[in-house]
This record gives structure tokens, sequence and C-alpha cells, in this order.
């Protein structure tokens, strides 16, 4: 867009992505974080494919606290990045254990000590486990940033202290899904479906 203005960006995905949600499946705070965890260069479907599996027999962090590593990483094995994941998940079940008394810390700043728990995975539990204001990017929020010219940076850091600047606080768990799933279903990394877009005659990038 020429000149970004925060309204319209906000109008336009109200009218594309009415009912923004996280489609993670989970039943917990910590099933979700173990499923944002999972989700790191993998689709949502495939996750939620291997949890369904998972949580079945392990939902607690004393189901993770007491397997080996071997184990967890044959069962997560087709989300990619396996080794690093099950280390991830399994220390941060015990650090919940020992630091939080078997709870999910609902502070930002006590998440972010968990193992394999960076802004973005922090951002999406505050927001979607316990109600925050907070603006987790991702892959297609920074791309979608981007593409609309609220941003230029590749840095996601840089990427959500800019929206966060941008749009209102309490819009932003909310636009962040919209801009998540406006990105996975339209604005794509490849073949967006710019002809649907309601952005098509504003946005840089357009190929209408």
């Amino acid at each position: 867009m020429r000149k970004v203005d925060a309204d319209l960006v906000m109008k336009g995905l109200d009218a594309m992505v009415k009912n923004p949600r996280c489609e993670l499946e989970h039943n917990s705070p910590f099933e979700l974080l173990v499923a944002v965890i999972l989700s790191a260069q993998c689709t949502d479907k495939r996750v939620n494919q291997v949890t369904r599996e998972l949580f079945k027999t392990h939902n607690k962090p004393s189901d993770f606290a007491a397997m080996s590593q071997g184990e967890l990483e044959e069962k997560i094995h087709s989300c990619g990045f396996y080794h690093n994941k099950a280390k991830a998940i399994i220390s941060a079940s015990r650090d919940i254990i020992e630091r939080f008394g078997g709870v999910v810390p609902n502070k930002f700043e006590d998440l972010l000590t968990l193992a394999g728990v960076g802004r973005k995975t922090a951002n999406v539990v505050m927001a979607v486990a316990f109600g925050g204001d907070n603006f987790a990017v991702d892959t297609h929020v920074l791309r979608v940033s981007n593409r609309l010219g609220i941003v230029k940076t590749k840095d996601p850091n840089k990427c959500e202290e800019k929206l966060c600047a941008f749009f209102p606080k309490k819009k932003w768990s909310r636009l962040h899904y919209q801009m998540v799933l406006f990105g996975r279903y339209t604005c794509k990394a490849i073949r967006p479906e710019c002809e649907r877009c309601l952005f098509n005659r504003e946005c840089p990038q357009s190929r209408v």
C-alpha cells in the first residue's frame, strides 16, 4: 500500500478473516505449548496429526519429563527437527515441574526461560491460553506485513515491534491470527490469490 493505514488493514482483515482462531488442536496451556514448539517449520495440519495420538497418552509435563528423548523423537519424527524439538519439550516439561509447580507460567518473561520457547511461542501461549494482548510473528505474519508495506524487515522481532506500535493493543491477538490465516490461505508465499484479496488495488505486491 502506498500509504499504509491501520484502520484500512483492520477493516480488510475483518472482512476476509471473520473468525480468526488458533488451528493447533489443544485442550490445555501445556498441550498448546507443546504444539507450538512442534509447529516450528512444520504445518499445523501435520502437528495436529501427530498430537492427536501423542496427547492420548502424554498430555502433562510429568508425562514428558519421564520420557527418554529417543522415545519422544520417534513419536514426533514427522514434524521435522525432531531431535531439537524432543530435547526442548522434555527440558521445558522438567522446568515447568521444578520451577513452576507443574503449571505453565502465565507471564511472558517466565515463558521465555523455558527451553524451545522464543518470542513467537511465548506470544502465542499468552494470547491463546491466557487471553493476553500479544502479537506473535511467524512466517505468515512476517510475509503479510512486508507485502502490505507495514514493515520492511526480515527480522521477526523488529516486525513485532512495528506491528505493536502500528495497531491498537486490544487488537493484537485477533490481528495476529487474522494475518496468519490470511497469509496461509490467501496471501500465500507461492501463488498468492490476489484476485480475491481486498487489498489488491493498494498492495504493491498485487498481481491483479
